[in-house]
């Protein structure tokens, strides 16, 4: 009797398939290890941050730390009006941007869009001295704008290129034929983009709120350029004030930034399948 014949793509399916679960469970552990790590530091005394992996004994002292040398409650509520702040107006501001440039027709359209995506590749950092300029210059005329205030955090990225180019991405997607017909029936721009264009651009609206939601509540850098008191301090500067000048309190550390990321957490949690679809718009064509 002859031996049955196993097909040799099957056998190398099944290998490819191997490396593929491989890869996965690796690149899972490089994300996650750092998160557990920093989550057992937190619950663990100081003396023991470099003992060992896991605490000896759990102690809750950190987060207690967090909440009593710091006043926790107004840098989260300024991260939070912060947060809330640049998604809206970039929802608001880019949605608008991106319909012009993805279903109107102007003279340099295409041009200008170029023009705005060449911007992308100027380090952020470039233009750090010119905003934090003209941030005392307008807090000079109008106290309650510019440096050291929420405003002056909030302003320089109320609109992104970023969220231009992928909602105009996700708009295009959508027939012009559906615009045209509400064109016919006498649809302004503006209802068009109220009552057509956004209630079915939930995907990419979700996929612009995560991004921008995470770099508005990480920011670091502009906040402690332009943030000189507590009144408009955030999170992110708010905790590395825990750092002292020859030591740093790795517990207390850990603990805010646990703290500090359940939020975001959450956020992606309630909208995460709206940015799975968000983010494989257009990844089928039919």
């Amino acid at each position: 009797m002859t031996k049955p014949h196993v097909p040799i793509a099957v056998s190398s399916h099944r290998k490819s398939g191997l490396w593929v679960y491989a890869v996965l469970i690796v690149s899972c552990a490089v994300m996650v290890v750092p998160w557990l790590w920093t989550l057992a530091t937190s619950v663990k005394r100081p003396e023991d941050v470099f003992g060992s992996v896991l605490p000896r004994v759990l102690s809750l002292q950190a987060y207690a730390d967090v909440f009593t040398q710091l006043p926790f409650l107004r840098y989260f509520a300024n991260s939070v009006i912060v947060t809330v702040s640049i998604v809206a107006l970039n929802v608001f501001f880019g949605s608008a941007a991106a319909y012009a440039f993805a279903k109107l027709k102007f003279p340099g359209r295409s041009f200008l869009f170029g023009l705005l995506l060449v911007t992308l590749m100027i380090p952020m950092q470039v233009n750090l001295i010119p905003l934090y300029r003209i941030m005392v210059v307008l807090h000079r005329h109008l106290p309650a704008f510019g440096a050291d205030t929420l405003s002056g955090i909030i302003l320089p990225s109320a609109v992104q290129v970023f969220g231009i180019f992928l909602m105009r991405q996700f708009f295009e997607s959508i027939p012009d034929s559906l615009i045209e017909a509400a064109r016919l029936d006498g649809a302004s721009e503006l209802t068009i983009i109220r009552r057509i264009i956004l209630p079915i651009s939930g995907p990419g609206i979700a996929t612009l709120t995560i991004f921008t939601a995470l770099g508005a509540w990480n920011d670091f850098l502009w906040p402690l350029i332009v943030a000189g008191s507590d009144a408009s301090r955030t999170l992110p500067v708010g905790l590395a004030l825990l750092s002292r000048k020859n030591t740093v309190n790795w517990p207390d550390t850990m603990a805010g930034v646990v703290i500090t990321a359940v939020p975001m957490i959450m956020v992606f949690v309630i909208l995460q399948r709206r940015f799975i679809e968000g983010i494989t718009a257009g990844a089928v064509k039919e």
